[in-house]
């Protein structure tokens, strides 16, 4: 895993009650910048943005989130709990505050992170992932996004997604990253990909956000505390997403201060693989 990416390190944090992987690249003084990946991923999905953050500068810092990969794979799997571990993180690695980038689930911690920290969020960035309730005002005005949303209902279903998932080889893998063109995303890459996945306990532990955050959701009655976000923020959006309309950005003003955004016509929900020298030079931007 080491020779992955040149000039990466790969290391382990006890948190607590979690042992959690990460990779560390970039100088050790440099501002630290805490990247956050998806579903269904892990710490590789920033392959593109690792060796750009650390020639610039700074300290990169890339986890495999809880469940996933080669973290332990224990719950809860809530979103104060998955916000938690990145103060926890911090915390390991003495640093008191960092800029967060997140993608996809990545991006929901990060702005769950965000709102619950602001004063350890330095700048945040976050990759076509919709702010919590800008996605539940999506939903209640456009009942399209609801449709492109059907695999999370599909999900709270026991057992059977992880089944499904696991068939053929991982075809589903195949099919969710079938539209990043293939010298972003080689056959080497979709093992690394599987391999995660194949990790004793990883999908029930992947899917079990989904799973966690739903029940959540109902116990709230629909209502999740409003988060709001005062850190400097940028967000960037490949249109092209299969899964969240860009009308998930519409009421996005309500809740963060201070906002960039950016849509990228030409680029998929792997907004981070599609277009990486367009992603790098936005968040290199925005950072500096």
């Amino acid at each position: 895993m080491n020779g992955w990416l040149p000039g990466c390190t790969e290391e382990y944090a006890q948190l607590p009650g979690l042992r959690l992987h990460y990779i560390t690249s970039g100088p050790r003084d440099g501002e630290p910048v805490i990247l956050l990946h998806g579903f269904p991923e892990f710490w590789y999905s920033w392959r593109f943005q690792i060796p750009a953050l650390a020639e610039a500068g700074y300290r990169v810092i890339a986890p495999d989130q809880r469940g996933y990969n080669l973290t332990d794979k224990n719950g809860p799997y809530d979103t104060t709990t998955l916000s938690g571990d990145i103060a926890h993180l911090q915390d390991a690695l003495g640093v008191t505050s960092s800029h967060v980038i997140g993608h996809d689930w990545g991006g929901a911690i990060a702005w769950t992170f965000a709102a619950r920290f602001p004063q350890r969020t330095r700048k945040l960035v976050i990759l076509n992932a919709p702010h919590p309730n800008a996605y539940l005002d999506t939903i209640r005005r456009h009942p399209r996004q609801i449709l492109l949303s059907w695999y999370i209902y599909f999900f709270q279903i026991p057992a059977l997604p992880e089944l499904l998932f696991r068939a053929n080889n991982y075809r589903l893998l195949d099919q969710a990253f079938s539209r990043v063109h293939p010298s972003y995303m080689t056959a080497a890459d979709m093992q690394r990909y599987k391999d995660a996945c194949a990790q004793p306990g990883a999908l029930s532990a992947m899917i079990g956000w989904y799973r966690a955050t739903f029940r959540d959701l109902l116990a709230q009655g629909g209502n999740p505390p409003r988060l709001a976000i005062n850190a400097p923020t940028a967000v960037i959006w490949g249109e092209g997403d299969d899964y969240l309309d860009r009308r998930c950005n519409d009421t996005l003003r309500r809740y963060v201060a201070q906002l960039d955004l950016h849509f990228l016509g030409d680029a998929s929900h792997w907004v981070q693989l599609d277009r990486p020298d367009v992603v790098n030079s936005l968040i290199l931007g925005f950072l500096r």
